[in-house]
């Protein structure tokens, strides 16, 4: 059985069902009148020994509006869209989220296999979504990942649907743009006992990102 590198798990943060789950109902729904719609999305990666897997991003849209407490140091944006992930034989992870910047270019940055920017600059690990919605502080300079899920999954697909979730970004003077991301890592007989990644195959990461948006 093949080892690979050591890779931290975190608990599920929001459910999944087998075909999809939807987080943070809202009357944002496809767009109110003044969201973004931003592209959708596929990538398709094949391993050395045949793991095949297929991202898909749909119906995104980023709705920004104003901060309750009517404060130009905040920038609030409402963002939607399905995420889907399939793969042919065995199991992985699947995680989706954000990548949250002030003042940062988040198009040119890569997360990579190695963790990279992975546990977020912004201070502490990835931020759970609670309830539909995120806040967190964020200086220039300074990248958060934000994350809606983190799962393992033994079935050929699975897809997670967000709509009207809130993310709040407290502290950030000058610009404040945001990316959405899929990745998965995947191998046949996919198992993460005692902290390691293991498997009959191969395993195999990949990512899909959104096209990147500004929070206002």
């Amino acid at each position: 059985m093949a080892t690979y590198t050591s890779l931290r798990r975190r608990a599920v943060l929001l459910a999944v069902v087998a075909t999809a789950a939807v987080v943070g109902l809202s009357s944002l729904g496809a767009g109110g009148a003044d969201a973004l719609r931003l592209p959708g999305g596929s990538k398709k990666s094949t391993g050395i020994d045949g793991q095949v897997v297929t991202l898909k991003r749909s119906a995104e849209y980023a709705h920004n509006q104003p901060s309750e407490a009517n404060n130009g140091m905040v920038r609030s944006t409402r963002v939607s869209g399905t995420y889907t992930a399939r793969i042919n034989r065995g199991g992985g992870n699947v995680q989706v989220g954000y990548l949250v910047g002030c003042q940062v270019n988040v198009g040119g940055l890569d997360m990579g296999i190695s963790g990279g920017i992975w546990g977020g600059l912004g201070g502490g690990g990835p931020l759970p979504m609670i309830s539909g919605n995120v806040s967190f502080p964020l200086a220039p300079g300074q990248i958060q990942v934000v994350q809606a899920l983190d799962k393992n999954f033994y079935k050929k697909v699975v897809s997670i649907q967000l709509s009207g979730v809130e993310i709040n970004v407290q502290g950030c003077a000058g610009f404040a743009q945001a990316r959405s991301f899929i990745k998965v890592l995947a191998a046949e007989d996919y198992s993460t006992d005692r902290g390691t990644v293991s498997g009959r195959s191969g395993a195999i990461q990949t990512t899909l990102y959104g096209k990147p948006f500004s929070l206002g």
